[in-house]
């Protein structure tokens, strides 16, 4: 065991004079009003901490300085050479292991070969995300092509919108989405035989979803490759050219000219019991606009009818499946408090293999469904914009930004939300698939698990598979991209297994709250029915974490947050994978006390969790602990595990008995509890510890 060593280096003193006043505890800005039409993703942040990638810059140096004070660089070269080793020998479609090259995105590519670069690209790449999304129309674009080029559909220019100055302009618009939606489309499916077309229109619902119960696998994994091909064979830039397509619906100016549309007329359309004023047909379709009173829309029986506008009134939306036979539906409900109903799958601006976007201005609405919906799809592309309103969004599977082979976006503006789900939801990017939930503003609870018993027979539990995943299935495909993202409040996560800023099976996921006292909890409290749960509570991979050839990261800008979970979480890392936590402010409780969990990596792996200021508790003996065996890759030449804790700031209080101001060794050489002052305390007396593992704090 190596004995504690001086607090602080020569080495560690010039990164904290270089940053100088960076390193103080300055207050995180989450009010910050600069509209993204006007701000670039890359100049100074408008959310969250405004040194946060500062902080993420001096992870990493610490992190460094950590491998040559332990003369362990070149253990970590071959860590990285081990990993870039892998990415080519497993980069064919079929490779002769269960790691494969299909669905491989490149930028997961480029993460992978460079891990400590990683968390810098994720803070920045969820920073811009944010700033985008909390724009107008401008900023969806934005959003669009930031989606692109991760997705590696290249990159275009910011598109230019005319002004809508009238009701009608504002329907012309409606009509020229409408057709460029369609033709997008169109353009998605062309390389496709009919006899492909005819394979995913018959298998992607029931193969992707419908048989499913577990949530890193499918029951038919033959044919669920077989429908990964075919999503990869068709050219997926079309359904990006379609999502294009809708953003001028997103612009404010025309919500408020369809609102002014006159309430005079009457027609009658099948399907809709109330009031419509007008029915416009267009080459792309029927418009039908209705009344300010109340209307109950039955979408399946409004054959021929391509966009609803409703103009106000507490109104009724029954199923709407945007699929094959439908392949685009708009709908733009302009106010009141509304209910969205569905049982059959790609409804609520989701779709199967389709393009369809729901738009609720205002009012305190109700979105119930069960799979592939609320800004979902399966080979598509499904966005729905809530503006206003205590909403609440439930459903089963697939929903909820949730994306495979296509594009889904859930972004709600403003409210106190409820978001309930049991498995593949919450931002979650399988194969193929670019997935976003951002909750903008509000005090909002986000469940995800409780129903489907996890795949894991040794341990207790449910699936919950949410929440920031971005995940591959094994033995089928590799991972996407997915994501969720929190404007701030005081907010509640419950997630089962496999959630929570997490990626996995060759897949990136993202979570960050930009602000609030947040609380996550490592275990759905209930049954996905509201009910005690039936089995005991019990949660595994959460809070930043990395499973099987995958990159997780978890940011919190500011607040008084705590950490839950059970095993393998929090900062963790699992085969050949890479696990980050940063929280950038408070008084933060790291809970999860179980093997493996808190800052650790195994069976080749980097996990690191960093808290920058505040008082900070840590239950349970693992932080920083690394394992000197691996059993899934060979040593010396995969380099080995690498935990990390560093903490900054505040008094802390760790469970495997380390003490503030020290610099520890946990388990092997590879294992380090850091906890340092800020400048300002540097000053203050220093104790001497003996922490747990028997390694000696010094100062």
């Amino acid at each position: 065991m190596h004995r504690g060593r001086r607090l602080l280096g020569v080495a560690t003193w010039g990164v904290l004079l270089a940053f100088g006043s960076i390193l103080r505890a300055d207050p995180p800005d989450g009010s910050a009003s600069t509209s993204p039409a006007t701000q670039s993703p890359s100049s100074e942040p408008t959310v969250g901490h405004k040194l946060a990638g500062s902080l993420v810059a001096l992870m990493e140096d610490e992190i460094k300085s950590g491998f040559k004070t332990r003369s362990i660089d070149r253990a970590w070269q071959q860590f990285c050479s081990y990993a870039a080793m892998k990415m080519d020998t497993t980069s064919g479609a079929f490779t002769g292991s269960e790691v494969t090259g299909n669905c491989r995105l490149r930028w997961y590519d480029r993460l992978m070969r460079n891990p400590l670069s990683a968390p810098a690209e994720a803070e920045k790449f969820t920073r811009d995300l944010h700033v985008a999304l909390r724009g107008d129309h401008t900023g969806l674009d934005q959003a669009l092509r930031i989606a692109r080029e991760k997705m590696d559909h290249g990159s275009r220019e910011a598109r230019r919108f005319a002004p809508v100055t009238s009701p009608e302009a504002a329907l012309d618009a409606v009509g020229e989405a409408l057709n460029g939606a369609q033709a997008g489309y169109a353009a998605a499916l062309a390389p496709l035989t009919r006899s492909e077309l005819n394979e995913l229109v018959r298998s992607l619902y029931p193969v992707l979803t419908g048989s499913a119960r577990q949530g890193h696998t499918l029951d038919d994994r033959g044919t669920g490759r077989r429908l990964c091909d075919l999503m990869e064979k068709m050219d997926r830039a079309g359904l990006y050219a379609a999502a294009d397509a809708l953003i001028p619906l997103a612009d404010p100016d025309l919500l408020k000219q369809l609102a002014s549309l006159p309430d005079d007329g009457e027609v009658r359309v099948e399907g809709v019991t109330g009031k419509v004023v007008r029915q416009v047909v267009m080459p792309g379709g029927a418009i039908v606009v209705g009344g300010k009173e109340k209307n109950v829309y039955d979408l399946d029986k409004m054959t021929g009818v391509t966009a609803i506008i409703d103009l106000g009134g507490d109104d009724e939306y029954r199923e709407g499946a945007v699929s094959f036979e439908r392949p685009v539906l708009i709908t733009i409900d302009l106010g009141g408090d509304d209910r969205y109903e569905a049982t059959r799958p790609g409804v609520q601006g989701g779709a199967v293999l389709g393009v369809g976007m729901l738009i609720d201005v205002a009012g305190n609405d109700v979105y119930r469904a069960k799979d592939v919906a609320q800004g979902s799809c399966l080979a598509g592309v499904g966005i729905l914009i809530d503006y206003q309103g205590d909403d609440q969004y439930l459903a089963i599977r697939r929903a909820q930004g949730q994306a495979l082979g296509g594009l889904g976006l859930l972004i709600d503006r403003a409210g106190r939300d409820r978001y309930h789900a049991a498995m593949w939801a919450q931002g979650y990017g399988g194969p193929l698939g670019f997935a976003v939930l951002d909750d903008l503003a509000g005090e909002d609870h986000y469940y995800a698990g409780g129903l489907y018993l996890d795949s894991y027979p040794e341990t207790p539990g449910y699936e919950g598979w949410s929440q920031g995943i971005g995940s591959g299935l094994r033995q089928v495909a590799s991972g996407g991209i997915g994501v969720i993202l929190d404007g701030g409040g005081d907010d509640v996560y419950e997630f089962d297994y496999i959630s929570h800023g997490g990626g996995y099976w060759c897949g990136l996921g993202f979570a960050r709250d930009f602000g609030g006292n947040d609380r996550r909890y490592g275990g759905t409290r209930t049954a996905y029915s509201g009910g005690a749960r039936g089995e005991p509570m019990f949660q595994r991979f959460s809070n930043g974490f990395g499973c099987h050839y995958a990159l997780g990261f978890l940011f919190d800008d500011a607040g008084d947050d705590s950490y839950g979970g059970t095993i393998m979480g929090l900062g963790f890392a699992w085969d050949l994978s890479v696990g980050f936590l940063c929280d950038f402010g408070g008084n933060d409780r790291y809970e999860a006390t179980g093997g493996g969990t808190q800052g650790n990596g195994a069976q080749a792996g980097l996990g690191v969790i960093f808290d920058y200021t505040g008082n900070d508790t840590y239950l349970g003996q693992g932080q920083g602990f690394a394992s000197p065996g691996i059993s899934y890759h060979p040593l010396p030449q995969c380099g080995g595990n690498f935990s990390f804790v560093i903490d900054y700031g505040g008094k802390d209080t760790y469970g495997c008995g380390a003490q503030d101001n020290t610099y520890n060794r946990r388990g092997s050489d590879n294992g380090f509890l850091i906890d340092r002052p800020l400048p300002e305390e540097a000053a203050s007396p220093q104790t001497t510890a003996r922490p747990k593992d028997g390694t000696r704090a010094g100062t």
